[in-house]
């Protein structure tokens, strides 16, 4: 959806703008083709994308391109080193999840496809003792892992997977491939899944999804990284965030919105102030009119028919963008 993600950017020249998920650099190429003389911030956890950002620097005029290897949590330290102060950014583009190159890399344990080491860490091995796959496969309880499956991944099959694994732990010892897990959980059912598209898909395809967010703690580098955009991007600034799992959209949603985190349910104002009986505070009423965002699009936008054709990881994309009250 790289085109959505121009069009509700709309970068000018001169502006300066943060590109929160570099990857390979497909999105930061389309903004720097849409303007001129922008200055543009390249962050990412891994290595591998960090060093496409220095050599995509290298190749533009000194400043452009701004490299940054960091999460989300470290990008306040690493724009304080830069002297980037608050509200003087005028975009942020998020696009979360795995990327494509993380994906073809067997050695990354990403993929379903091939066959590689239980890992999944986006930051790579730069971490000193950050838990890989591996480990959590290999060393927490059933019930802990039934629960991230369940949580993360939304597998009906989240016990009777962890049973499995624990099983094949005490029977055969560690599980160390993609390809060992992927084998010990088809061993739970042998009922076909589908995809969006309409084709087979891995039985294993939900938990790998839990696994890799739970390892990289991916919905609380989400949630504060939109927090840290609030804080950078100037008033009129522009949020732009395409994801990919329902957690993250739900994530994405409240902030731009204005609901807590901590709610248990979204309810509409409508709803949520519809008792005529019910007295509401000043503040109550005042928070109403204090958002901190003002949504681009009403509807969450996702890809066109066309666009799933040609490239059919973007099925699940849902792209939400606003502007910095």
């Amino acid at each position: 959806m790289a085109k959505e993600v121009l069009k509700m950017m709309q970068p000018q020249d001169g502006q300066v703008l943060i590109d929160m998920t570099f990857g390979a650099g497909g999105h930061t190429k389309f903004l720097l083709r849409a303007a001129s003389d922008l200055k543009i911030y390249a962050l990412d956890r891994d290595p591998v994308a960090f060093a496409y950002a220095k050599k995509l620097a290298s190749e533009h005029p000194t400043g452009r391109i701004i490299p940054m290897l960091g999460r989300f949590s470290d990008l306040e330290e690493l724009l304080e080193k830069k002297q980037v102060r608050n509200e003087s950014v005028d975009g942020i583009v998020f696009d979360v999840g795995v990327s494509s190159m993380q994906f073809r890399d067997s050695r990354r344990g990403f993929a379903l496809s091939s066959d590689g080491p239980l890992d999944m860490r986006m930051d790579g091995g730069r971490i000193p003792n950050q838990p890989a796959a591996y480990d959590v496969v290999n060393n927490l309880d059933e019930v802990t892992i039934a629960k991230i499956l369940k949580v993360y991944g939304d597998e009906k099959l989240a016990k009777p997977i962890a049973r499995a694994i624990i099983e094949a732990r005490y029977m055969f010892g560690n599980v160390t491939s993609t390809k060992e897990l992927a084998q010990i959980i088809a061993s739970v059912s042998n009922r076909e899944r589908w995809d969006k598209l309409g084709r087979p898909a891995h039985v294993a395809t939900k938990t790998f999804q839990a696994l890799r967010i739970f390892v990289n703690n991916e919905l609380n580098e989400l949630n504060y990284g939109i927090e840290m955009a609030h804080k950078y991007l100037r008033p009129g600034g522009r949020l732009v965030v395409l994801s990919f799992h329902s957690l993250e959209d739900r994530i994405v949603k409240r902030h731009i919105k204005g609901i807590d985190m901590d709610e248990a349910i979204s309810p509409t104002l409508t709803l949520k102030y519809k008792n005529s009986s019910s007295w509401h505070s000043v503040e109550d009423i005042e928070s109403i009119y204090s958002n901190f965002w003002t949504p681009i699009n009403k509807q969450v936008l996702v890809p066109t028919d066309e666009e799933v054709a040609a490239n059919p990881r973007s099925r699940s994309a849902k792209l939400r963008a606003a502007i910095k009250n």
